[in-house]
């Protein structure tokens, strides 16, 4: 292993910095260390050998003092209590004692059974210690690569002549050119010489899985707890076609959450299924809820089929697949152990698209709420696909296809035609070996702590909102400026029938007892009603946050402060959120969070308010907003501006339109598949938004936010639902009238005429 000085030595001892034998010593084993092409940090007292572990998770070997001197400052801590504690982050690491051979047989046996051995620098000589320590350190570093990327990086360094594809042949063909020499060392020269084709027989097959690409999936299905495992170079998207595709054949009735993913809808489409939709539920604030159990029930199931038009023979009743989104953009996730019971011998195969749930099997607070979970009888069978890229640690488009087998049968020679379908035959092997290095940071011990970390930061996080709020309250109680954004949470926890805020629950109550999370068909918090007990859960690493306008209940206030306002704020000052509502924005606390990061998003809300209270010209707050729109935005406040854009959303009202277009489902009048072959001909038109009702829609029409289709192709707009008509038409009217806001909608042709933007709409010709 290269680059030792990149994997440093900690080192414990009390007595570095000493004049005694002891530290002279100490001193002459770093010394040999650093000969050695070794970094070495030093700790002298337990609390900062643990800081140092901790900021250094990369290091190659520990060396620990046993007579160590417990301080009062870092809570009388122990050699002992140190070697627990990096165990428990990290079981293979080599740990050594240093200490004298008398006084071995008083070591305890629990802490003997943690180490890899004992150093006695006052009998050995320096340079046999510190051998000794790199020996175990590269054997322990030897370890440390997963199989592909390791191959990988084996092929490399080998730096042989290429003649195959691609074409750049290692980077070279970009140094002919200036764009091509910036390009090149804007990305460095081992991410191009990693940029390698199929033509590499040492790397295997991500077609057939051979080699190390097949071994890496087989450790990937250990890790993640599925019978077999792909890997998937083109995201979730892909992914999710996959499944279908080697399931799914036309004409098949599929369950489908009417929250899905676009790729789902495609996956409808290339199939031919037949789709009878799960409906999800939503609160006042445009989050989108679960589907409630009762939509699973045999007989509403069949209801649905039997009221369905386009399913050929109501009589079979036979469903092919069921797809649920787990969890949902904001965050809500579903004992699947319950959903799994209720369509127990109802359906052969069930999908869950868990695009932004890869990490739940890491953490003991997600237990029997992922798809991989365990289970004592034969249910469906469950495919997992996750955005190992979204939510771990891996290069974009980097996701996994997980299978556990079920009643449903699953012949992975033929189910690999439907991957090798939307497979490219040209891999890019970096995102392959980005998910073999996600698989190797997940696996053991670490992928529980590397999870615990990030639902530690965002419990500090939440617990800090609601500070501040009280803190703001107390300090202006009657005051037009005592306001604060509030956090989606529940705002009373239960502990052995003991009621506490969230802010007074100790953190490892919040981070071990599921119970803190779950929507309690009694608490009015979460905005849903029906919910059964124990079967829906708040995600506490996705934090939505709320901004004022919104009444508890679900009703418009008064006033206001729309969400887009503020993500504007601070997406122009570094800060980028994951998803805007009316009035609410989403932050993701995933394992790439740091305290700096959460800290500086607070520190910019508090500068938001400053901004609010004092009505700040919009010149200073939005520069470049009032420079390309001067008529529109010229000589306002930033608080003025909230209060036309909440003026506008309140007279809709937006909270009850958006509750409303999801309560009742446009009329089916032929299949996706059907309606994207009349696109594909060109038979269809582009229809104004505002003339929809009555047309059947070829495209899906897809409003952010809140992300979620109102109308999928083959539906036609009646009377029933003319909710959604009117609100597309009133998105187009807030862009004409807010430009610099505008809505993203998907499915529309948005044609600016006379200056003012139009929605259009392809739609079937009748």
């Amino acid at each position: 292993m290269d680059h030792l000085d990149e994997f440093p030595v900690i080192i414990i001892d009390d007595e570095l910095h000493s004049d005694t034998a002891e530290g002279r010593a100490s001193r002459e084993i770093v010394k040999e260390l650093k000969g050695d092409d070794f970094s070495v940090i030093e700790a002298l007292t337990a609390r900062d050998g643990v800081h140092a572990f901790l900021s250094h998770p990369h290091a190659s070997c520990i060396i620990i003092d046993w007579e160590l001197t417990p301080e009062a400052a870092d809570g009388m801590r122990t050699a002992a209590d140190v070697i627990t504690l990096i165990r428990e982050r990290n079981p293979k690491i080599p740990i050594f004692l240093n200490t004298e051979k008398l006084a071995i047989s008083a070591i305890p046996l629990g802490v003997i059974s943690r180490i890899d051995g004992y150093i006695w620098k006052l009998e050995d000589t320096p340079g046999f210690i510190a051998g000794h320590i790199k020996r175990a350190a590269q054997d322990y570093l030897a370890d440390v690569l997963p199989p592909f990327f390791r191959g990988m990086m084996d092929y490399v360094e080998e730096y042989r002549y290429s003649w195959h594809t691609p074409g750049h042949m290692g980077g070279v063909a970009f140094l002919k050119s200036a764009a091509g020499r910036i390009f090149y060392n804007f990305f460095g020269e081992n991410a191009l010489r990693a940029d390698l084709s199929v033509s590499v027989p040492e790397l295997g097959s991500l077609l057939d899985h051979s080699g190390v690409v097949g071994e890496a999936e087989r450790k990937a299905a250990e890790v993640f707890g599925a019978n077999r495992t792909y890997f998937v170079t083109g995201g979730t998207s892909a992914a999710n076609k996959i499944v279908w595709l080697g399931t799914v054949t036309p004409g098949d009735i599929v369950l489908v959450d009417r929250n899905c993913h676009a790729s789902v809808m495609h996956a409808i489409i290339m199939t031919g299924a037949v789709p009878v939709y799960l409906i999800p539920s939503r609160n006042g604030y445009g989050i989108i809820g679960p589907i409630m159990s009762r939509e699973l029930r045999p007989e509403v199931i069949a209801e649905k089929i039997r009221a369905c038009p386009l399913v050929p023979d109501p009589a079979s009743q036979a469903v092919r697949m069921a797809a649920i989104t787990n969890s949902t953009y904001d965050g809500i996730c579903y004992s699947t152990e319950m959903v799994e019971e209720h369509l127990r011998g109802r359906v052969p195969y069930l999908h869950y698209d868990e695009a932004w749930f890869g990490y739940a099997r890491f953490h003991p607070l997600y237990a029997g709420r992922f798809g991989m979970h365990a289970r004592d009888e034969v249910g469906p069978t469950v495919f997992a696909t996750q955005s190992t890229h979204k939510v771990l640690a891996a290069f974009s488009q980097g996701s996994m296809l997980h299978v556990r087998q079920g009643r449903g049968p699953v012949d992975h020679p033929r189910f690999n035609e439907a991957f090798m379908m939307l497979t490219s035959t040209s891999p890019q092997y970096t995102i392959v070996a980005s998910l073999d290095v996600a698989t190797k940071m997940m696996a053991g011990h670490s992928g529980r702590f590397l999870v615990e970390e990030a639902i530690e930061e965002a419990i500090v996080f939440r617990k800090k909102m609601v500070a501040v709020a009280e803190e703001i309250r107390a300090g202006s109680p009657s005051g037009e400026d005592c306001w604060w954004f509030t956090v989606w949470q529940p705002d009373c926890i239960t502990d052995r029938e003991t009621e506490m805020s969230p802010e007074e629950a100790d953190d490892r109550l919040l981070l071990d007892n599921a119970g803190c999370w779950l929507l309690d068909p009694h608490d009015a918090w979460h905005g849903f009603c029906g919910i059964e007990e124990g079967y829906a859960m708040l995600d506490p690493i996705k934090v939505t946050i709320l901004t004022p306008g919104i009444s508890p209940g679900g009703g418009m206030e008064e006033w206001g402060i729309p969400a887009a306002v503020v993500t504007k704020y601070l997406r122009e000052n570094g800060i980028v959120v994951e998803k805007t509502g009316y009035y609410s924005f989403l932050v993701l606390f995933t394992l790439g969070i740091t305290k700096g990061k959460s800290g500086t998003l607070l520190a910019e809300l508090f500068r938001f308010k400053a901004l609010y209270d004092g009505n700040s010209p919009l010149e200073e707050v939005f520069p470049d907003l009032v420079r390309e729109h001067p008529a529109r935005y010229a000589g306002r406040g930033i608080a003025d501006l909230c209060r036309e854009m909440h003026d506008y959303l309140r007279e809709r009202p937006i909270a009850d339109v958006m509750r409303k277009i999801c309560a009742a489902l446009p009329e089916p009048v032929m299949t996706p598949a059907e309606a994207y072959r009349r696109l594909v001909r060109g038979e269809v038109t582009p229809v104004p938004a505002g003339e929809l009702e009555g047309k059947t829609v070829a495209v899906m029409v897809v409003p952010y936010p809140p992300g979620i289709p109102v109308i999928m192709p083959g539906e036609r707009c009646g009377p029933a639902t003319r909710g959604i008509v009117e609100f597309l038409v009133s998105l187009q009217e807030f862009d004409n009238l807010f430009p610099g806001f505008e809505n993203e909608v998907h499915g529309t042709d948005v044609v600016t005429r006379d200056g003012r933007r139009v929605y259009y709409v392809y739609c079937v010709l009748e």
